[in-house]
């Protein structure tokens, strides 16, 4: 007998059988695409079909997919700390408070603030927003059940005085992918980071003042410890890594009491911690003037005084009192009770495995160049500054020498401030016993700013590479984010950003950059100085530079 569906007549026990496999099928399927479309992710963490969801401490935020294929989350704009703002300006940083609802994670926080920059090279910022209200951090990471990724935590440069830590130069997705979790984070600069004033030390529990961009760091390495397992990192396998002012911030956290036990390998890029501190350690003698330009008719201010000061009329008197000519990082007895140079040559410094280095051109554009320099001159500065090296000096330094007296000056200043002094740091390392790995950046890449999204020309005399290996040159091979903007890369750009990259990543992963598949790097010690030129390809010497670094330490 045949159902007459035409009519409205029931169907058979076994159409509604048929119906229902049918049902169960398409259901098994979308099943299996939703899995294939969204991998598991670990308990604390969910997507979407639109975007990543993450559950912090503070409450959940949602981010976006850094990859097409949806395979690193990116979250921008964390809160680390409460906005030091009002009257949490020049105090400690506070726990970031909890907020109700998802937060939007897919745009970073303002950047500190700071002066606008129009340089004519590669420190160039442009105009960005900037607000005392800065303390973020971004994270990239893998969207995998895999738990306990190895997690490097950047601090970017900028003299402590300007840049931000959501420039697309640090993007770290590239780094995700290769297996490790990615924070890079704002902090406090210039006198709102470093300013040291009697009425500022007065009012603290601890009688300091000043370092509070170092307090900064340190609370976004609280906040790792507190929320970066439900990323998927593992908050015993930290690495801080910085370049220039955030290298000499992460030498100096090695010597702070309160860094104990908030990471656990460091990286150096192209500067130290190893001020003498002999003038005006404290930093209140240079705080002092700077707020007199502010307050001159307020005899004794006060830290509310200070408080009420607009941020644009402090920029201007920094200009005004050459506050940032000196350190900024001051021995304030709380986060550094001594000079660090101390703590090193004693010993007492955090012993963890490290990675350092420098690039070969440092000082371009960097440091001043003495044009007006005599030979007679000349003479009697290296007499007075090097007694008895003179000749060895000039003989060391004849074709610097050759350009102009200026120039070899110049010259002995770069490399006593960067590359004696990271040789220094590996030194004092090595001599702790712990796994040590010095490096010397000679590959040349090309020149462009590195924080403006519409990329000016560079006008250099010589073309894009007639820079050198210049300061900060190293930042696109480490984020192995080559490539943008769009100047002259090669393939051996691209070479040497994918050796980089790894050889970072590895040391995160183990303490040790070398693998299998790289050019061997050998570990540095005091007695052969072992270096690796990061080139293409790369070359293991004894020693970058030693004869003229020898001769500069002689007064260490």
């Amino acid at each position: 007998m045949h159902s007459d569906t035409s009519k409205g007549t029931p169907q058979p026990i076994a159409y509604w059988q048929r119906r229902l496999a049918q049902l169960l099928c398409l259901l098994c399927v979308a099943a299996y695409l939703s899995s294939c479309d969204h991998p598991s992710t670990d308990s604390a963490t969910e997507t979407t079909m639109h975007a990543p969801i993450i559950e912090t401490e503070q409450g959940r935020a949602e981010g976006y997919w850094a990859k097409s294929q949806q395979t690193i989350r990116a979250f921008k704009g964390l809160p680390f700390a409460r906005p030091p703002v009002g009257h949490l300006r020049w105090r400690p940083p506070e726990p970031a408070q909890p907020w109700a609802g998802v937060r939007d994670a897919t745009q970073p926080g303002a950047a500190c603030w700071q002066a606008y920059s129009d340089d004519a090279f590669v420190w160039t910022r442009g105009e960005f927003p900037r607000s005392e209200d800065c303390l973020y951090l971004n994270v990239w990471a893998q969207d995998t059940a895999e738990p306990k990724r190895p997690v490097m935590v950047w601090f970017h440069g900028g003299a402590h005085t300007g840049g931000f830590g959501h420039v697309d130069l640090f993007d770290g997705t590239a780094l995700a992918e290769l297996g490790v979790v990615v924070v890079t984070i704002n902090y406090r600069l210039g006198p709102w980071g470093f300013l040291a004033h009697p009425a500022l030390a007065a009012e603290s529990e601890h009688n300091a003042a000043g370092n509070y961009g170092l307090m900064d760091k340190l609370a976004a390495l609280h906040w790792v410890q507190s929320n970066i397992a439900k990323f998927g990192g593992d908050p015993e396998n930290v690495t801080i890594f910085g370049q220039s002012a955030g290298s000499s911030s992460v030498c100096a956290l090695l010597t702070s009491p309160l860094s104990s036990g908030l990471f656990h390998k460091v990286i150096g890029q192209s500067a130290a911690c190893f001020n003498n501190f002999s003038y005006d350690a404290n930093g209140q003698e240079r705080g002092r003037e700077l707020i007199n330009r502010l307050l001159p008719e307020t005899e004794s201010p006060t830290a509310d005084d200070l408080r009420r000061l607009d941020n644009q009329d402090i920029l201007g008197a920094v200009g005004a009192s050459g506050w940032a000519l000196s350190s900024r990082i001051v021995v304030d007895g709380y986060v550094l009770p001594e000079p660090p140079v101390q703590t090193f040559r004693e010993g007492r410094q955090l012993h963890l495995p490290t990675v350092l280095g420098s690039t070969a051109n440092e000082g371009f554009m960097l440091f001043p160049v003495n044009n007006a320099l005599s030979a007679n001159a000349f003479d009697d500065w290296l007499a007075q500054r090097y007694p008895g090296r003179s000749d060895a000096l000039k003989a060391a330094y004849a074709e610097a020498l050759t350009r102009s007296p200026g120039a070899a000056q110049h010259a002995i200043f770069t490399d006593e401030f960067m590359a004696l002094s990271m040789r220094s740091w590996a030194g004092f390392n090595d001599a702790a016993e712990m796994p040590t790995y010095l490096y010397f950046m000679t590959h040349v890449p090309p020149a462009y700013p590195i924080y403006l999204d519409d990329q000016p020309e560079i006008s250099l005399p010589g073309g894009p590479r007639s820079a050198g290996a210049y300061h900060s040159g190293d930042l696109a091979f480490v984020f192995n984010n080559i490539g943008q903007p769009s100047v002259a890369w090669t393939s051996a750009d691209a070479t040497l950003a994918n050796l980089m990259s790894r050889y970072w990543t590895n040391f995160a992963k183990t303490g040790d950059p070398n693998d299998s598949d790289l050019p061997d790097w050998p570990r540095y010690t005091r007695t052969d100085q072992t270096t690796l030129e990061l080139n293409v390809p790369p070359v293991i010497l004894e020693g970058a530079r030693r004869e003229k670094l020898d001769l500069l330490e002689e007064d260490e």
